[in-house]
């Protein structure tokens, strides 16, 4: 079992930036990061391949970037041009083994970590 722990959450003015980090304990084929607002489901915002393939969510699309360091066994989420409807709790996640999955769902991934929290402020 993966084990995940993020860091780099806190609060920001809308327009600012933010970068989250999740160090995970082994590989993984796929790992994404998602976010749940207060009262609404968790969901997918970007996730990476272990081929580097990367997906996004179309809200986000433009504004963060998602990637990783295999040397540090770290994944990053790189938040550009914040804004308020971005608050949310956000998690890290990781699938270890292949398949066909859609990457932005919760379904494909076997480890999560305990999440941290982003606010922006409008």
């Amino acid at each position: 079992q993966l084990q995940l722990a993020e860091s780099g959450g806190g609060s920001v003015q809308a327009g600012g930036s933010l970068r989250l980090s999740c160090t995970v304990s082994g590989n993984a084929y796929l790992m994404g990061w998602f976010r749940q607002a207060p009262g609404q489901a968790r969901e997918g915002v970007a996730c990476i391949y272990n081929t580097g393939a990367t997906y996004y969510a179309d809200s986000v699309k433009g504004r963060f970037t998602i990637s990783q360091d295999n040397a540090k066994n770290t994944l990053y989420l790189q938040m550009n041009v914040l804004k308020p409807e971005d608050t949310a709790v956000y998690y890290c996640a990781a699938r270890r083994d292949y398949g066909s999955v859609n990457p932005l769902r919760e379904y494909p991934y076997d480890a999560w970590g305990q999440g941290t929290q982003v606010t922006v402020s409008s």
